[in-house]
């Protein structure tokens, strides 16, 4: 097998292992703190904040707009709708400006 097919497969087992490990030291605890809990429920935004991050400080005028029209989205409609919206918008700016 390639290196390619092995970082994938090493990658794919480190993410089972640490979704696995996280569900395993919860199921330990009868009810979990309310801190810990808010903490939990800001991983989402804090994982597409690291996704976001880079491409809005690096990125040419059509990741910036679709940026700009998500997050005018996200005011409005949920998480999946300003998801969908602002990637549609990304790959019809890239078809237009090339």
């Amino acid at each position: 097998m390639s290196t390619t097919v092995w970082i994938i497969l090493g990658g794919a087992v480190m993410t089972y292992l640490t979704r696995i490990g996280g569900h395993l030291v919860l199921s330990r605890f009868e009810r979990i703190h309310p801190r810990v809990e808010a903490g939990l429920n800001a991983v989402p935004a804090a994982v597409l904040t690291t996704l976001v991050a880079p491409a809005a400080v690096s990125a040419g005028p059509a990741e910036a707009i679709a940026l700009l029209v998500a997050g005018l989205v996200s005011l409005r409609a949920g998480m999946m709708p300003m998801f969908l919206t602002g990637a549609a918008v990304l790959i019809a700016l890239r078809q237009v400006m090339g």
